[in-house]
């Protein structure tokens, strides 16, 4: 045998065993995660008696104790200096309209009912807070980005004033891929980009018009996810830099408000035009509301299992355990928002997973870490303070893995990555996809700026490299548009509805096809030396070079 067919035979083998070290995980982790586990511990999650599982409530109590139980049940130790838990502190704000929300000018006075033309709340740590006949300016996008050539506020005062702005960014719908980023949102669209800017820019109040194509999702969601109690982190000026009022208005409402100033026809399209300029609405709003506030101390809920030689290096798996509790009874009478799917399921994955190494019979090498976070429903507050306050040193955290809603409609033929192509790890994906025999997508909608939408979007920000998967749209089963009709159904019926239920008939083995995925490359991640980076126009990569002194 000469040199040639030596090396080749042993290249051959060589290749041979990693496939079959490969087929060994997934054997493994098949066998350690299972449709009934998964399920048994939705219903827990999911249970009436967890009340919505809200932070601050006796839900989070139960929540929270059965997480640690499992964590601890699974072989985890305690992940903050001998405790499963981290403190998050918090101020509860419940903010409630004197009124109703009263425009004058123009040609009729508007008066704008609370919950069903309009929302608002401040996140001022003060009893009350009122907007006077604040003059009115519409800013389309309100974005500021200087890598875009877009600034809607220059030239312009707005202290005092209360802008009015629209959802998205001038890219959506188009027809221009050169335009920001075409369909795909940038940050620059997502409404807490917008709440921000304002305040930077000065102004009294922010009202964002709502439109169900680019928010992605209807006005119901809007008013259920914004009345009521909201959460946020205490800051030590109590939030004083922020706006007096922030808040949404259906389109219907902003037609008629926008009528008097000239502004009629597709509103986006005027907002989008490179010589767009601030518009007057030559009308003042008034509104007052009151605040309740609250300080207590939440909690998110850490585990690690110690890496064999390079404990000091993480894989950083989250998934967020809160929902938004209880609210005024639907149709039916049900007032518990039960959060079965978004996001029972995916704690009850990370679950799984920290199972599925415990029963692994070669430990990791790096530390896996798995942390189940509070307050995702207000804003991604749980895992913001984590990654302001790691536990674990962010430039030693080899990745995150994030999941959060995985579909109930079982196994599909492709894999959706979030936010596709901003980093090395949706290349792990794809070589596991290419194992199973399935195909990789991208955001169903992509104008919905998924990837600033859950928890990964913290780690992401500063520099973590993070990836959000989720089932696709092909069953594997049923075939046809099962899965799509199935994902329109939860969009428009369940989401962040009563109707969000656990239920004995949902088929799991879809949320174990994930976690599957998931394990696989967690503990190809947590064998490996390198580090796994962001794509070259990635706008996270920057920030990760500067933390890897790169």
């Amino acid at each position: 045998m000469n040199i040639k067919q030596h090396s080749f035979l042993w290249l051959a083998g060589a290749v041979l065993l990693a496939g079959c070290q490969q087929n060994k995980k997934a054997e493994e982790s098949a066998k350690a995660i299972t449709p009934e586990e998964i399920k048994e511990k939705i219903a827990v999650l999911a249970a009436d008696s967890l009340t919505g599982r809200k932070p601050f409530t006796a839900g989070e109590n139960k929540a929270t104790a059965y997480i640690s139980s499992e964590f601890k049940k699974a072989g985890l130790e305690p992940g903050n200096n001998g405790s499963y838990l981290q403190d998050v502190p918090m101020v509860e704000i419940t903010s409630t309209a004197a009124g109703k929300m009263d425009i004058d000018g123009g040609k009729t006075p508007l008066s704008l009912a609370a919950t069903t033309d309009f929302v608002a709340f401040s996140r001022r740590e003060v009893d009350s807070v009122q907007l006077k006949n604040s003059p009115m300016v519409f800013v389309g996008y309100g974005v500021v980005a200087p890598e875009y050539h877009w600034n809607d506020y220059a030239g312009l005062d707005v202290k005092g004033k209360t802008v009015v702005v629209l959802v998205s960014d001038p890219g959506f719908k188009s027809g221009r891929k050169d335009l920001f980023k075409g369909d795909t949102m940038t940050y620059y669209g997502r409404w807490t980009y917008k709440f921000e800017e304002a305040a930077r820019q000065g102004a009294a109040g922010v009202i964002i018009v709502h439109q169900t194509e680019p928010a992605s999702y209807g006005w119901s969601v809007v008013s259920n996810s914004n009345s009521g109690a909201k959460l946020y982190l205490t800051q030590k000026d109590k939030h004083m830099n922020r706006c007096k009022v922030e808040g949404w208005i259906t389109e219907v409402a902003a037609k008629k408000l926008m009528a008097d100033a000239g502004i009629t026809g597709d509103i986006r399209a005027i907002a989008r035009d490179k010589n767009f300029k601030a518009i007057p609405l030559n009308r003042s709003v008034s509104l007052a509301l009151n605040n309740k506030l609250k300080y207590s101390t939440s909690h998110n809920v850490v585990g690690i299992l110690k890496g064999t030689t390079a404990p000091q290096e993480y894989i950083l798996y989250t998934a967020h355990w809160d929902h938004l509790g209880i609210g005024k009874p639907d149709a039916k009478g049900d007032s518990i928002y039960n959060g079965a799917v978004d996001n029972a399921d995916g704690v009850a994955s990370i679950i799984g997973i920290a199972n599925a190494f415990a029963k692994a019979k070669d430990k990791p090498k790096r530390s896996i870490v798995f942390l189940a976070v509070t307050a995702e429903e207000q804003g991604l507050l749980g895992s913001e303070y984590y990654a302001t306050h790691p536990i674990y040193p962010l430039n030693k955290t080899v990745a995150n893995l994030n999941m959060d809603a995985i579909g109930d409609y079982g196994e599909t033929k492709d894999i959706a990555i979030t936010g596709k192509g901003q980093n090395d790890l949706e290349d792990y994906v794809e070589d596991i996809a290419k194992q199973d025999g399935l195909t990789t997508v991208g955001d169903r909608m992509p104008g919905s700026g998924s990837y600033y939408r859950s928890d990964h979007f913290n780690f992401a920000k500063l520099g973590v490299p993070a990836l959000d998967i989720n089932t696709g749209s092909i069953s594997k089963t049923h075939g046809g548009t099962y899965g799509a009709d199935k994902q329109k159904e939860y969009g428009e019926t369940r989401y962040h509805q009563q109707a969000d239920n656990y239920s004995a008939d949902m088929d799991a083995t879809g949320m174990v096809q994930i976690a599957d995925i998931m394990f696989r490359i967690g503990t190809k991640l947590s064998n490996e030396t390198t580090f796994p980076g962001w794509k070259p126009k990635s706008e996270f990569k920057a920030v990760r070079d500067k933390a890897m002194g790169k």
